[in-house]
Formats: structure tokens, C-alpha cells, sequence
């Protein structure tokens, strides 16, 4: 065991080479807790385990009172770990170095959860109370405006590293082309994505997709959306939601670096359509979009007075980085189909984000910012 750097002055965050296995998170969490929390009898111990994910395990623990406690009714919990396995193969698209610096940095400016500790294949770090958003809750009053907040707090943030960063969108869709195999171990999955070549239409050979994709981000580039500090993953299971506090966290930096302001954004308008039951009727409308925006503006612009043409020229932005967001997270779900042990239909979901890809891009491209 060794420690690596500490949570903006918080305890050293310790680095566990032990290994967890998908099929055993609970037995494995078991084991990190001996060296993270060693004060907790495992008798007095409850796991639950989360659900939410399309791509990593989550194990919930959570140290209830001891028997004879003063407790009345249900007893709180009187500390809870977050354990994370990643999943399988997820290091050829994440880096994970990279992934433990954003917790930290994000920490440091109250944005996310503090960090116990790390181990081979995953994380352990701090609970948040509150329940995660959902395609109904995104778009409570009560909860949008907060998100936005957060968001425009989050890509104020000023990371250790080059004063103008490139953007990660290029080379992260270029590194997820690279690693789409040209078949499936699984024939079965194969077939399917045979299918949805042919049938369907979508999945273009990788040249062609690359050469779309060329074509697609020359046109974002001329949009001039800022590169700033971006979760770049904010669906609507890594935002939670604590009404009783009326504050939003994110969660899950796997993905987070530098990114154009505009893709954040868009790839969370994207995710108002949910995960298990796709359903894009749910995508924000205009108007919907011009309020969260005005909102998000006010908080980035620190309280600067937000013009319509501020929230045009961002809301043209946005949906046209909105088809980026489609675009690479179609190119993920056929890595993932290949090498996911998780139980969810990758060859589907990436069909579907592509389809909407083809069928929003003439649409969205053609919208103009009022000055135009």
C-alpha cells in the first residue's frame, strides 16, 4: 500500500493494489474497507448495490450504529463508502491517472466528492446523499437551475497545466475509432451489428466515419464555442440531487478535461432522453433550452446582465455540439459491446444515438444565431 497525493489538505488518499472482481464486488469491498475504514466491525456493515451504471459496478457501504445504540426508528447510517469497480477493458478508453487528478482538483473547489482511496481496477470515495436525477426530475424547476449553476461553476475552474488546452473532443473519437473492432468476439453481437450496418444504415465503415466526423467538427470549430473545464459525461445518473440541502454534485470524472464549453452542455440535453428507455421526444425544447441557458450565463458570467443574443448564439452552439455528443458516444457503445461484461444492449444504444445523429444534424446545423 502507498499513498499518493491528499485531498486539498484532507488525509492522503491511499493506493491499494488489490484487485476486485465484477462477480464479487461486495467480498472485494469487504477487503478495502479493512484498510480504509479498519475501526468498522463487518457485522455492523450494510452493502447495497447501485444500479444506475451502463459501465462500471457500484457498491454502496454504509456503518450502521451499533446494536444498543440510542437510535430511534430507522437508523442514519453513521458513514458510507462509495466503491467503484471499473469495468472490464474500460482502461483502453479512460485515463485513469488523469481521472483521480479531476476528483481531486474538483474537491479542492467543493464540486465533488472526496477521494479514500484507489486500487487496481477502481475507486473508493465519499458518499453523497440524495437521489440521482431522472428524465422527469431533470426538468423540475426545483433541480434544472441548479445543474446549470453547477456546471457554469465547473467551467470556471482553472486546472494545473497549459493556459490554453486543446480540446479533448478530436482525440478522444479518434482514440474510440481506433479501437472499434472490425468484428465481434460474440456472434451473436456480430450479427446484430452486420444488421444494423446493413438495415439499418448507421455504422459507416471507420474511414467514413472518420471523414464525417472531419467534416462535422470543422463546421462546430467555426461556431467558436470556448474550450474550458468539462465533466464531459454529465448524464443524468452522475448529477445527484439533495432536495433537502437544494444542491446538486456531480459525479464520475472519468472523462472530464478540457472540452468546448458547448459539448458539456449539449451532451446533457442529449441525456434527457434517459438510458433504459430511450426516448428523444424528451430532448429539451427551444424554450426549455433559452431558460437553462439564461440561467447557466448569469452564473458564468459572474452576475453580468445576459443578453437574448448571448442565449441565441450558446443555444445554436450547443445543438450543433449536441450531434459531437451522438456522434462519439455511438463510437463508445461498439467498444463496449466488444468488451462490457455488463448486461445492457451496447450494439442497440449505439444504433439509436447514431440514428438521432443522422436525423437532428441537417436541423441543427442549419441554425443560425440572430446576427447571422
Amino acid at each position: 500500500m502507498s499513498e499518493i497525493s491528499a485531498n486539498g489538505g484532507g488525509p492522503p488518499v491511499q493506493k491499494l493494489s488489490l484487485v476486485v472482481s465484477e462477480q464479487a464486488v461486495v467480498e472485494g469491498a469487504t477487503e478495502i474497507l479493512k484498510v480504509i475504514r479498519p475501526d468498522w466491525c463487518r457485522d455492523n456493515v450494510r452493502f447495497k448495490l447501485f444500479t444506475d451504471g451502463i459501465t462500471n459496478k457500484l457498491v454502496g457501504c454504509f456503518k450502521q450504529p451499533s446494536e444498543g445504540a440510542d437510535t430511534a426508528g430507522t437508523p442514519e447510517p453513521e458513514d458510507v463508502v462509495l466503491i467503484r469497480v471499473y469495468g472490464n477493458k474500460t482502461d483502453l478508453l479512460i485515463d485513469r491517472r488523469k481521472e483521480t487528478e479531476n476528483i481531486q482538483l474538483l474537491h479542492r473547489h467543493g464540486y465533488a466528492p472526496a477521494l479514500y482511496a484507489t486500487f487496481a481496477n477502481g475507486l473508493a470515495y465519499q458518499y453523497v446523499p440524495g437521489v440521482t436525477l431522472t428524465p422527469d426530475t431533470c426538468q423540475d424547476d426545483a433541480v434544472w437551475p441548479l445543474v446549470a449553476r453547477r456546471m457554469a461553476q465547473m467551467h470556471r475552474v482553472q486546472p494545473d497545466g497549459p493556459a490554453n488546452p486543446q480540446p479533448d473532443l478530436p482525440a478522444k473519437l479518434d482514440q474510440f475509432l481506433r479501437l472499434v473492432p472490425d468484428r465481434f468476439t460474440d456472434p451473436h453481437k456480430d450479427e446484430r451489428y452486420k444488421r444494423a450496418r446493413t438495415v439499418w444504415k448507421v455504422f459507416p465503415s471507420v474511414a467514413q466515419l472518420r471523414d464525417e466526423f472531419e467534416e462535422l467538427y470543422g463546421r462546430l470549430l467555426a461556431t467558436d464555442s470556448p474550450v474550458v473545464f468539462c465533466h464531459n459525461d454529465l448524464l443524468l445518473g452522475n448529477v445527484i440531487y439533495d432536495e433537502r440541502r437544494a444542491r446538486v454534485t456531480f459525479i464520475d470524472y472519468e472523462y472530464a478535461g478540457p472540452n468546448h464549453q458547448a459539448f458539456d452542455i449539449g451532451n446533457h440535453f442529449t441525456e434527457f432522453a434517459g438510458i433504459d428507455e430511450i426516448d428523444y421526444g424528451r430532448y429539451p425544447t427551444p424554450e426549455f433550452q433559452r431558460r437553462w441557458l439564461h440561467a447557466y450565463l448569469q452564473e458564468y458570467d459572474k452576475g453580468a446582465p445576459v443578453t437574448d443574443g448571448a442565449v441565441q448564439r450558446l443555444y445554436v452552439q450547443v445543438n450543433q455540439y449536441a450531434l459531437a455528443s451522438h456522434f462519439l458516444w455511438s463510437i463508445w457503445a461498439l467498444i463496449q459491446a466488444e468488451h462490457s461484461t455488463i448486461d445492457f444492449d451496447f450494439v442497440q444504444f449505439g444504433a439509436t444515438r447514431f440514428l438521432e445523429y443522422r436525423q437532428r444534424k441537417d436541423m441543427f446545423l442549419a441554425l443560425r444565431c440572430d446576427d447571422d
